[in-house]
């Protein structure tokens, strides 16, 4: 069966950088998890990052700037912890081919999952679009990345896809 890679966040896990959880509420989850169909991560902490933690952005580009090298992830002091976002990335594929997982739910806005949209780097929270080193990674494998608001359209193609395998088979 099909399984959906999903910010730990979103599950309540508090691993956010301010040591929260963004709690996703959804009966169609809630049975996806009952079917043991959902692989919670976290790249920032499998990156290597301590909760709770600075906050930190994407500094001259997006997710795959930072990917490329011509981009960095900073925190407003300036340290640098590009390499943490680069291993999580990195990390959450491999989560990714060993589950054989298509689909994954990202957190929106997050320098590491946002899907559509990340910070501009200034520290204003001033939204720019663009995704997170994590997004941007598991797009480059062929993995579809969603936002917390695109669970359906997520859980739709996912009910889709496992369609598709069986019929397949």
């Amino acid at each position: 069966m099909s399984k959906l890679l999903i910010s730990a966040c979103l599950l309540g896990d508090p691993v956010r950088y301010d040591g929260r959880a963004k709690r996703l509420q959804h009966p169609r989850l809630a049975a996806l998890l009952e079917q043991d169909r959902v692989v919670p991560f976290c790249p920032e902490v499998a990156g290597g990052l301590p909760v709770p933690r600075p906050a930190a952005e994407i500094v001259a580009g997006d997710g795959d700037a930072v990917i490329d090298g011509a981009a960095r992830v900073q925190t407003r002091d300036g340290s640098d912890v590009t390499g943490c976002f680069v291993d999580g990335a990195e990390r959450a594929l491999a989560q990714c081919r060993e589950h054989d997982i298509r689909i994954a739910v990202l957190t929106e806005s997050s320098p590491s999952c946002g899907s559509g949209q990340i910070y501009d780097g200034s520290f204003t929270r001033k939204p720019v679009n663009g995704s997170g080193v994590t997004a941007a990674l598991l797009r480059r494998h062929g993995i579809a990345v969603y936002s917390q608001y695109q669970l359906d359209e997520a859980l739709d193609r996912l009910e889709s896809n496992q369609g598709n395998r069986n019929s397949a088979r």
